[in-house]
């Protein structure tokens, strides 16, 4: 560490294991490179991807839902696209201000408020290949933050800055989602997990687009669930197929899986599709082939988002067309109750880390 060069607090993830592995330090403020540019970090999100990095979740050793992956254990295969490369900076969410610019940006960035699009994709939209802020290099959890100029998004909008931040990885999420199961006006698109982050924005997204949205919630969330726009709510405990009928559904946009998948398929139309990014209940499902072949189901894996994604999503905060819910906010050095109070589902909409002024 150069003990010269100018300093701020980040939460730096020290390895695979439970909260204590977040360390509060003080490490050099980034400095741009020609196409880079710094933010001054206003409000960063706290997601699954974090807490799931954090545990190792992503290991093929793993094979419970993401709250009962365990913190006990070393699993270097534990990242999503290569080894975790620990200690470092996590955070994929980040609303921030250009505070710095290197020499082959426009000066005139300085001043913006940004959102940055979590997903890189490395050799261009033609290659399915990502680098993901917080992941695969050092993120928002902290004062700054060094990104590419062209990953750093001006919004023009009178929303507050955890708003923002509840944007990037969960909106984005599900707009790709949406985009890559063809998902249009009439639709009949049923969202289990509908309370989080990315359920929530996907009944926002699948509305804005014309569908017929059918969520699943726990009932002490039905409310909110509503006012988020679902036309139908279903509680866990229901029998879904009984409620809707086997074949209702045009898509199913799950971030759940577990013991669950294949009644989700069969919900499923003929030519029907399936679209997932996550399995916070388990990644381990069983899969009936008949069903999947006789009824033409398509199944769809998501995570590189698409080119158009993030400025559509810009879009259509400029237009007003969405609203973020933020559940609470918490001083970024209050990380670790941030990501408890996180994996516990008690909260609807995002939790979000504000870092020191």
């Amino acid at each position: 560490m150069d003990v010269s060069a100018p300093m701020m607090m980040a939460i730096v993830t020290t390895g695979t294991g439970g909260t204590d592995k977040l360390e509060n330090r003080q490490v050099p403020i980034p400095v741009p490179r020609p196409e880079d540019v710094v933010l001054k970090v206003l409000a960063a999100g706290v997601n699954n991807t974090e807490i799931n990095t954090r545990l190792g979740w992503y290991s093929s050793s793993v094979r419970d839902g993401t709250a009962d992956a365990g913190e006990d254990a070393a699993r270097p295969d534990g990242g999503w696209n290569q080894a975790t490369p620990f200690p470092f900076i996590q955070g994929t969410d980040c609303c921030g201000e250009i505070v710095a610019v290197g020499e082959a940006v426009d000066k005139r960035r300085l001043g913006e408020r940004v959102i940055v699009r979590a997903c890189m994709r490395a050799h261009g939209f033609d290659q399915m290949e990502t680098r993901w802020l917080g992941s695969d290099f050092d993120g928002a959890f902290a004062e700054f933050v060094l990104v590419p100029a062209g990953e750093a998004f001006r919004v023009d909008c009178e929303w507050s800055d955890a708003e923002l931040a509840s944007i990037p990885c969960a909106y984005g999420t599900a707009e790709n989602m949406l985009h890559r199961a063809g998902v249009t006006e009439g639709m009949r698109v049923l969202v289990p997990g509908a309370s989080g982050g990315v359920g929530s924005a996907v009944i926002q997204l699948a509305k804005r687009r014309g569908a017929e949205v059918i969520a699943i919630t726990s009932p002490s969330k039905r409310d909110l669930v509503v006012g988020f726009g679902a036309d139908r709510v279903l509680a866990r405990d229901d029998d879904p197929v009984a409620q809707l009928g086997a074949e209702s559904i045009d898509i199913v946009v799950d971030n759940v899986g577990g013991a669950n998948f294949g009644v989700m398929l069969a919900l499923l139309r003929r030519g029907g599709r399936y679209v997932s990014s996550g399995a916070i209940a388990g990644p381990i499902v069983e899969l009936d082939m008949r069903v999947m072949y006789l009824k033409d189901i398509t199944l769809i894996g998501c995570t590189a988002w698409d080119e158009p994604i993030f400025p559509n999503l810009v879009s259509y905060i400029e237009k007003g067309e969405i609203r973020p819910l933020v559940s609470r906010t918490y001083p970024l050095d209050r990380i670790a109750e941030a990501q408890d109070a996180f994996t516990t589902k008690a909260h609807a909409g995002k939790i979000v880390l504000i870092p020191p002024a």
